[in-house]
């Protein structure tokens, strides 16, 4: 625990594990040992309704998720939750409780209850933005053993993470190995919580305040809260901005098919049969790869058939992508029913619930064909070049 004065106020912050029986009590004997004002917890106002209860996936359109191009955001959010609650599962304990007893015993001492985090989404988004193309995909790896891991981990090695030495060191290697992940994931969050506590200090002027996170912000907060800063607001909305793509990578996609296009063109002038060689082989590499990626997914055939007849197409049109088309294709012939939504976050805790659970198996179809199509373009852009060299 630190203690640190905004203005008139005590702010005392609480560092706790996510997934921990023990940083649940420690949260319960917090509020019950101080006269607090209002309890400030470390969650956004989409994860504090999945937490309690308020989302209901029922809710989910489907189709204008894959529409707005968020699909993959979603599926990126639904592994992090499911590597959360198989961790919770291992430890007998719900995801998120020293949270959830939080918000409970504000609210049995009817204490104001403070959402401090940025929206996880913008986090996501920022942190795509600031690192570098070939990250990405170690990104993309990184999430998916979240999923796929088995390991087994202690509760004990739970606990050792609220000493603050080890997760410091960990945070200290992790910038090391990568600065701009740990701006977006930590450090901005470190600014935006402080800016948010003192703009909601300002306006409610209460005598004490406790702020319930996680053991990595401790100390950023803290230090944060200490500092003097400028005016709080404009520093939430300055780190609420999703920074648009860069110039390169927005050119990038339509450069490959120029490339690509270019290739055919030469291949034509050559001559007809290695022009029609190109495209064929054109087409059956982005076919083949993106349906290949449908049936990873466990699509349903007319899905496949989809697949390998749009990627030739859709990637060499950078505004619509092949796992777009699929996945629409997918939910309109296989439409995920109530209990799908109902069971979405139990079954996805299993790594078989992804492909048995409707809704998952959908943003399955999104990301394999997604990946499938990236590759093949690359793959086939590569073989067309390699026999015009011949």
């Amino acid at each position: 625990m630190r203690t640190v004065r905004v203005g008139d106020t005590e702010v005392t912050l609480l560092g706790t594990a996510h997934v921990s029986r023990q940083s649940a009590e420690d949260v319960r004997a917090a509020i019950a040992a101080q006269d607090y004002d209002a309890v400030a917890v470390e969650l956004c106002q989409p994860r504090y309704a999945h937490l309690s209860g308020e989302h209901d996936w029922r809710e989910l359109d489907l189709l204008q998720v894959i529409r707005s191009g968020r699909a993959g955001m979603v599926a990126a959010q639904l592994a992090l939750s499911a590597y959360q609650k198989r961790l919770a599962e291992q430890l007998d304990i719900e995801p998120g409780a020293e949270m959830r007893a939080a918000i409970d015993a504000a609210h049995a001492r009817q204490l104001p209850v403070w959402l401090v985090d940025r929206n996880v989404g913008i986090t996501l988004k920022r942190l795509l933005r600031t690192v570098p193309g070939w990250q990405r995909w170690t990104l993309m790896s990184g999430l998916l053993s979240t999923f796929l891991t088995r390991s087994k981990v202690e509760e004990a090695d739970i606990e050792q993470l609220k000493e603050g030495d080890l997760l410091e060191h960990t945070f200290t290697e992790f910038a090391q190995n990568s600065p701009q992940l740990y701006e977006a994931l930590v450090a901005e969050r470190d600014r935006y919580m402080a800016a948010r506590l003192r703009e909601l200090i300002a306006g409610e002027q209460p005598e004490r305040v406790l702020v319930v996170i996680g053991a990595g912000h401790l100390d950023g907060l803290a230090r944060q809260l200490g500092e003097t800063q400028s005016d709080p607001r404009t520093t939430r909305e300055a780190l609420e901005i999703v920074p648009p793509a860069g110039r390169f990578m927005r050119w990038l996609p339509w450069l490959v098919v120029a490339v690509i296009l270019t290739g055919f063109a030469i291949g034509f002038a050559r001559g007809p049969e290695l022009g029609w060689q190109l495209v064929t082989e054109w087409v059956l590499i982005n076919g083949t790869l993106t349906a290949f990626g449908a049936v990873l997914a466990l699509a349903h055939p007319l899905t496949v058939i989809t697949a390998f007849v749009a990627a030739p197409l859709t990637s060499l049109n950078p505004t619509i992508g092949a796992g777009m088309v699929t996945a629409a294709v997918q939910t309109a012939v296989s439409p995920p029913q109530m209990s799908d939504f109902d069971t979405v976050r139990d079954q996805i805790s299993q790594l078989r619930g992804w492909w048995q659970n409707r809704v998952a198996r959908i943003l399955l179809v999104f990301v394999f064909c997604t990946l499938g199509s990236a590759a093949a373009t690359y793959i086939a852009g590569f073989r067309i070049f390699e026999q015009l060299a011949l």
